[in-house]
């Protein structure tokens, strides 16, 4: 996008830096959770945003999100409101419509769990999501907030589904800013409820009406990382465009493919249903571009002026969520 300054680091440093991340050490943690749980075996797939349950002609919907403490110390507000908004997301991302949320709080104090408790209710009025119980402690020696959320879908977006010859797309929405020095891209908190609500229903009605494979929101392992989590589920491989992601004017490209947006995507279609889906962003002003290809090498590759570096080959498991369970729940 114009405005975007030169890139400063070259194409294997930048996949170091990537690597590098907090958010993507955070997440490679998974997989020694998922072999000690036994999670590979499991009736219902793990590897997903929310677990998802058949229910009916549907599926029941079922996260949760668990936030590190220096960030709920930092900001108590924004770390309630995330509790809502990155939950709801979690439940857009497998094409589902949110149901209710509840909280777990942890403070030392009625006083500093104050701004916690106004961020979730300011959330939960925003995008018309009731918060309906939980767990609250005020005498505990430091704060700490984990939120769930119920949901339902009719048709789900899977992160297992992802297809060789389908188009990797990346849909955020870039009016906002990040928060301070962090990675928090923030386009919701001062938006209205009526657009954040229109915008996630994007999602759902992409899945009701087949248009994409699979996908995943964009979390804290950024663009690369969230895009490599959804491949290795799905078995594949990728070859990642970095110019070709959507990025505000003035933001270096190495920070914002670490960013955690508020509004974030990764998805795959085939070729031809690309077009519409990128229409279906476009119309409510969110950016969305074709931003690599999708293969069956099983290697993650970013991408840019005929050269390419290797950053993740799934040979060795990046969160261990074999794709093999999936199949009979989602087939």
């Amino acid at each position: 996008m114009s405005g975007r300054p030169a890139p400063e680091l070259s194409l294997d440093d930048l996949a170091a830096h990537l690597l590098a991340a907090r958010g993507m050490a955070h997440k490679t943690d998974i997989a020694d959770v998922v072999a000690s749980l036994g999670l590979a075996q499991s009736a219902v797939p793990v590897g997903d945003d929310c677990a998802a349950i058949p229910d009916g002609d549907g599926f029941l919907l079922f996260a949760i999100e668990g936030f590190v403490n220096d960030f709920v110390a930092a900001e108590p507000r924004f770390a309630g409101y995330c509790g809502v908004m990155v939950n709801l997301s979690d439940i857009a991302a497998m094409g589902g419509r949110p149901i209710a949320v509840v909280d777990a709080l942890w403070s030392d104090g009625a006083e500093k769990a104050a701004p916690v408790l106004e961020g979730l209710r300011e959330a939960a009025a925003l995008y018309g999501v009731p918060i309906v119980g939980g767990h609250t402690n005020t005498r505990n020696s430091h704060g700490q907030l984990a939120v769930a959320v119920l949901g339902r879908a009719e048709k789900l977006i899977t992160s297992f589904d992802a297809q060789d010859g389908d188009v990797l797309i990346a849909a955020v929405d870039l009016r906002g800013g990040f928060r301070g020095q962090s990675l928090n891209w923030d386009a919701s908190s001062g938006a209205p409820g009526d657009r954040l609500r229109g915008d996630l229903a994007i999602l759902p009605e992409l899945a009701e009406a087949g248009l994409v494979t699979a996908g995943k929101d964009i979390s804290m392992a950024g663009l690369v990382g969230s895009a490599m989590m959804l491949l290795e589920s799905s078995a594949c491989g990728a070859r990642i465009d970095v110019d070709a992601v959507p990025c505000p004017a003035g933001i270096a490209l190495e920070r914002f493919l670490l960013a955690f947006p508020s509004f974030g995507f990764v998805l795959t279609a085939r070729p031809d249903n690309a077009g519409a889906v990128l229409e279906k962003f476009a119309s409510r002003g969110i950016a969305c571009a074709v931003v690599g290809h999708v293969d069956a090498t099983r290697k993650t590759k970013l991408w840019r002026d005929g050269a390419e570096v290797e950053i993740w080959d799934f040979d060795r498991p990046f969160i261990g969520c074999a794709p093999t369970s999936a199949r009979s729940l989602h087939a």
